[in-house]
């Protein structure tokens, strides 16, 4: 049997919008904002929060940062990252 909280109602207003019980939003962690995916299901429909970044490939993001100068080498960007991560050591 169904706890009392999970049978919570809610109404569809006429432009289609739905209030979402403040109990529910709390419990979900989605506050004003948030993006939510709908799916139509056989049970009824689910709510699901929308990801933060669309799926991408390493293909689709390939050569989206330029770089300016000369390839480097694996042994300076092996240098550069070890450089960097001592920098962050030490903050």
């Amino acid at each position: 049997m169904a706890a009392v909280q999970d049978r919570l109602t809610t109404v569809v207003s006429t432009k289609g919008q739905v209030i979402l019980p403040k109990t529910i939003r709390d419990q979900r962690h989605w506050p004003a904002g948030t993006r939510l995916m709908v799916e139509n299901t056989s049970d009824g429909v689910l709510l699901k929060p929308a990801p933060a970044f669309a799926p991408t490939t390493v293909e689709g993001v390939f050569g989206s940062l330029a770089h300016q100068g000369p390839a480097l080498s694996i042994a300076e960007m092996d240098a550069a990252v070890a450089a960097e991560a001592k920098r962050r050591a030490r903050n």
